[in-house]
């Protein structure tokens, strides 16, 4: 089971901070997230989002262990 945490908008907009939610992999993951709210789903594939594994910036699909944190980082903007 993977602790799926939301920051910023991308909370906001999902309406939860925090699930925990059985997938082996992000693309698993990100599909029963498209399941259950397509909007969401939309949103995490936005431009400037990143995606924390384990406290890592990742790119692409990985594998999700049975305690895996996975994040959702909404786009940064800095001066």
């Amino acid at each position: 089971m993977a602790r799926v945490l939301l920051f910023g908008p991308l909370r906001d907009l999902a309406g939860w901070r925090e699930r925990t939610i059985d997938a082996g992999s992000l693309s698993g993951l990100k599909a029963l997230i498209a399941a259950e709210d397509a909007t969401l789903a939309e949103a995490l594939d936005g431009p400037g989002v990143q995606v924390a594994l384990d406290q890592a910036l990742v790119r692409g699909d990985r594998a999700l262990g049975p305690a895996s944190e996975v994040a959702f980082l909404p786009p940064m903007s800095g001066g």
